[in-house]
């Protein structure tokens, strides 16, 4: 068993702006307002379906925000989704206004890193404790975001409405496990050292700003549904089956890109003079390598 730090009530002065019921609303939760398992789980399930991981801002200049009233004003309001600072962010104010206590806590990320390549912590995910246990929640790891509560637990295959995961520790640090195809990857690796909100403004502004991040030249966008996981890289749109096979399809227009934005990823564009030239572009950059 994992050990773990106590903590104290969190305390937010924004915590009186979180309009729990608009949440609710967009996710279509209707379940119980108290901080148990059951509530975490069901919150989880519904934020990832609703709520697309996707880096619209960052491809298009446009400042990616932390505050609260940002948050709910883009994700909640405006029908958008973000990244894992903006999603487990909001997760944050919204276990803590049901009574959870939660610590955020940071990764660096080891899914399709070579090994002995030592990446920046670059990702957020909670610590959320349920009881006498401790949980991890992550709305924002993209096409592989657990979709239900990690119980802090070393080398317990837990399951999951998609993939099973598990904990193991290396070096000192808990490593987050996907089972893909048989094979246990891992997704990121962490420790349970509680960061702030300065942290994450100083890791999200980096992502946003260094020439080499790939949220800045890249599109990523993912959703999970009941049987089946999307993503979107670019221009490759996929399709991964519950217990099944995946399909690929390569999008060839700006019109594609925008329908399946839209349709599949439910997502209300920006309103942004850039966006078809940013979508012509990767659609230019993957015909030129091929």
């Amino acid at each position: 068993m994992v050990s773990q730090v106590t903590q104290e009530p969190a305390k937010g002065s924004d915590r009186p702006e979180l309009d729990l019921d608009a949440y609710f609303r967009r996710i279509g939760y209707t379940g119980d307002r108290t901080p148990t398992l059951e509530a975490l789980r069901e919150i989880q399930r519904l934020h990832t379906a609703t709520i697309p991981f996707e880096n619209l801002n960052p491809l298009l200049g446009i400042p990616v925000l932390l505050d609260l009233g940002s948050l709910q004003q883009k994700m909640v309001q405006n029908g958008r989704g973000g990244y894992c600072f903006e999603q487990n962010q909001l997760l944050s104010h919204v276990l803590k206004a049901l009574g959870f206590r939660v610590r955020g806590l940071a990764a660096r990320i080891l899914w399709n890193v070579p090994d002995g390549v030592v990446k920046a912590i670059s990702h957020k995910l909670l610590n959320v404790q349920v009881g006498d246990a401790w949980y991890l929640a992550d709305v924002g790891f993209g096409g592989l975001s657990p979709t239900g509560p990690i119980k802090l637990e070393l080398n317990a295959v837990q399951k999951t409405p998609h993939e099973p995961f598990r904990l193991i520790e290396r070096n000192e640090e808990l490593h987050l496990q996907a089972n893909v195809k048989d094979e246990w990857r891992s997704l990121y690796c962490f420790t349970l050292r509680e960061h702030q909100s300065p942290d994450y403004e100083m890791f999200s502004w980096y992502l946003c700003h260094h020439p080499d991040s790939y949220f800045l030249n890249n599109l990523a966008v993912a959703r999970s549904t009941a049987d089946r996981r999307y993503g979107l890289r670019n221009t490759v749109f996929t399709t991964h089956h519950l217990g099944g096979e995946s399909e690929q399809r390569e999008l060839t227009s700006v019109a594609e890109i925008r329908a399946v934005l839209e349709e599949v990823f439910q997502i209300t564009l920006p309103d942004h003079s850039s966006l078809d030239l940013k979508l012509q572009r990767l659609i230019d950059e993957a015909a030129a390598a091929q």
